[in-house]
């Protein structure tokens, strides 16, 4: 009788060839997947090298175009800077560019129409504007020695503020009482060779105290022009300037005005108590400067649109009202030009004090004009004429380069 030794053994055997049977199929298994996978891979790798040829063809067709893209765009935009560059200069500015200028003046009037005010503030908020160019201020002003000059007013021979030549009253100086605070005035005209635009050109950190108080050139009048650029001055103004036996017109570095008045042009004299006649105004406004600064100041002084109701301008043949108003100091060393409108502006004031106080010369005693829809290189200080002109009139910052709109 067995003990079951021969059937065990038979079934130790049976499980060992089974285990090898399943061994054998697994590494068939495994060989097939590895050759199935090496098939994968050899596939991907074959459609992998196509794609690279593929993408190696067209980056080398946009390369060469990129380049060729590239250098046209290098060439053109080289051609147009030549291009402008040698463009005619119009007041120290290419010709395409004064264009754009004058596009943008065209576009900002059509919105805004000169007519937008300005925000106002409260008087906590102001402060007391910092002193910037002392252009025409180079000297103190002796206040009874004032007059304001009105020329193109209607019916002028009948006022009895009327002469014959207001150009013949002289405006009398005297060295500076105090020197003012010291300048802060960074603009220069574009492409400046010297130095002229520095702050406190003259020297005298606006006390009055540089070669302009001994009647010479300011220090500014240094490179004043460009190359092979004439000043548009009528040789007539010139000779007649030259005859004149007192210190010269425009001697800051925008030269004198083609506005400045001929001897015996007749007009108004007046003085300072038929200007604060009108009625009294405050305004708490935002000074802008075209250098990228602002400050709320405090103002006082008197309609501009009063006083041209008070003087009117003479009208045309034709019934019209001239389209713009010069300004200039006293010793016609800057000036400015304005539209018609932009003086009737309700907040274009005749500006009289400052902070509840009196100007100050160096802040333009005594009157300056304050008109917050345009950049303060248009707020002229130390106001000595007002003349209507049909004419766009000089204006000083515009022939060294700037806009003459200046509009905010």
């Amino acid at each position: 009788m067995s003990d079951g030794r021969e059937e065990r053994e038979e079934q130790e055997q049976r499980r060992k060839w089974e285990k090898e049977k399943k061994d054998r199929d697994d590494d068939l298994d495994r060989d097939w997947e590895r050759d199935g996978e090496r098939e994968r891979r050899d596939s991907r790798a074959v459609e992998v090298e196509a794609l690279d040829a593929a993408v190696r063809a067209q980056s080398g067709q946009r390369t060469r175009r990129s380049f060729l893209v590239a250098a046209a765009a290098a060439a053109g935009g080289y051609g147009f800077y030549r291009w402008l560059d040698r463009s005619p200069m119009n007041m120290r500015l290419q010709e395409p560019l004064r264009h754009m200028l004058r596009v943008n003046a065209k576009v900002s009037r059509a919105i805004f129409d000169e007519r937008g005010l300005a925000p106002t503030y409260p008087v906590a908020k102001s402060m007391e504007l910092r002193t910037n160019g002392n252009y025409g201020l180079k000297m103190d002003l002796v206040p009874e020695s004032y007059r304001l000059q009105m020329v193109g007013v209607e019916n002028a021979g009948r006022l009895p503020q009327y002469v014959d030549d207001v150009t013949a009253w002289e405006y009398q100086y005297r060295v500076k009482q105090e020197a003012g605070p010291v300048e802060h005035d960074t603009k220069v005209r574009p492409k400046s060779e010297d130095s002229a635009g520095k702050a406190d050109p003259n020297g005298d950190a606006g006390a009055g105290l540089g070669p302009m108080m001994k009647g010479g050139p300011a220090s500014t009048m240094v490179g004043s022009r460009a190359k092979g650029e004439a000043q548009k001055i009528s040789p007539e103004l010139v000779a007649a300037m030259e005859k004149m036996k007192r210190r010269p017109r425009g001697q800051e570095e925008a030269g004198m005005s083609r506005n400045t008045l001929m001897p015996g042009t007749p007009g108004l004299l007046l003085k300072m108590d038929e200007v604060t006649s009108l009625p009294h105004h405050e305004l708490v406004t935002e000074f802008k400067c075209i250098e990228g600064w602002s400050q709320v100041v405090h103002w006082g002084g008197y309609r501009l649109a009063d006083l041209i109701a008070k003087f009117p301008p003479a009208k045309k043949a034709d019934g019209s009202l001239p389209k713009y108003v010069y300004m200039e100091t006293p010793d016609g060393d800057y000036y400015c030009g304005f539209s018609l409108q932009a003086c009737l502006h309700p907040q274009s004031l005749l500006a009289t004090e400052m902070g509840g106080r009196p100007l100050a010369q160096w802040h333009g005693a005594p009157m300056r004009l304050h008109m917050p829809i345009k950049y303060g290189y248009k707020q002229i200080k130390r106001i000595g004429l007002i003349a209507y002109t049909d004419s766009l009139p000089d204006d000083y910052w515009t022939k060294l380069g700037y806009d003459w709109y200046a509009g905010l």
